[in-house]
This record gives structure tokens, C-alpha cells and sequence, in this order.
């Protein structure tokens, strides 16, 4: 089985959501890109409770893509410590994770 990700990322905005999804298919980092709007996140930052609306991107990759995503990620990203966890995809349709794999291929 190919080694997929889905990846879990959270922004600020939608423009900024929509900045990283289009650069990470753009640059063959991930196959798809799902965007939630809007989301509320509690956490506490620098010893406060914070409460703000974000939004979550959902991007599909590869374990080999996932490195190069992250970084880039970070790279268009405007949070300090943006939020970019790696779920491995333990199982799905076969058809669909090829796909992934193929359109990640450099």
C-alpha cells in the first residue's frame, strides 16, 4: 500500500487557507485540498485562554511529499507555530491513494 497523509492544517483566514492550498497543488505537494470554513479553536497562548474562528485545510500527500509540505507550509504561514499534524492513512480506496501518488510524483 502507498504511503499517504492526510495532513491537518489550521489558518488564520480564508485568503490565507486558500494561499497555501493553491501553492500546495500548485507545487505538487498534495493531490487535493479540502477547506472547512469556519471552525472555532480554544488554546492557550502565551499563558492566555484565546478563543478565535480559523480555518482548516485538509490536504492529501504522500509520505515522501509530506516533508517538502510542512516546510512549505511554514514557509506561507503566518502563525508563530502554525498547527501541521500528519495523519497516516492506514486504509482506503486503492484507486483514490494511487491517484494521490500520482498527482504528488515529481
Amino acid at each position: 500500500m502507498i504511503d499517504c497523509f492526510l495532513v491537518y492544517i489550521t489558518t488564520s483566514d480564508r485568503n490565507q487557507a486558500e494561499t497555501i492550498g493553491n501553492a500546495l497543488i500548485e507545487e505538487k505537494l498534495a493531490a487535493c485540498v479540502n477547506l472547512i470554513d469556519p471552525i472555532t479553536s480554544i488554546f492557550k497562548w502565551d499563558n492566555n485562554i484565546e478563543k478565535e474562528k480559523e480555518i482548516v485545510v485538509l490536504a492529501k500527500t504522500t509520505s515522501v511529499r509530506y516533508p517538502a509540505l510542512e516546510q512549505r507550509v511554514k514557509e506561507l504561514h503566518s502563525y508563530d507555530c502554525p498547527c501541521i499534524v500528519a495523519l497516516p492513512i492506514t486504509s482506503g480506496n486503492p484507486d483514490f491513494l494511487s491517484w494521490i501518488e500520482e498527482e504528488t510524483r515529481l
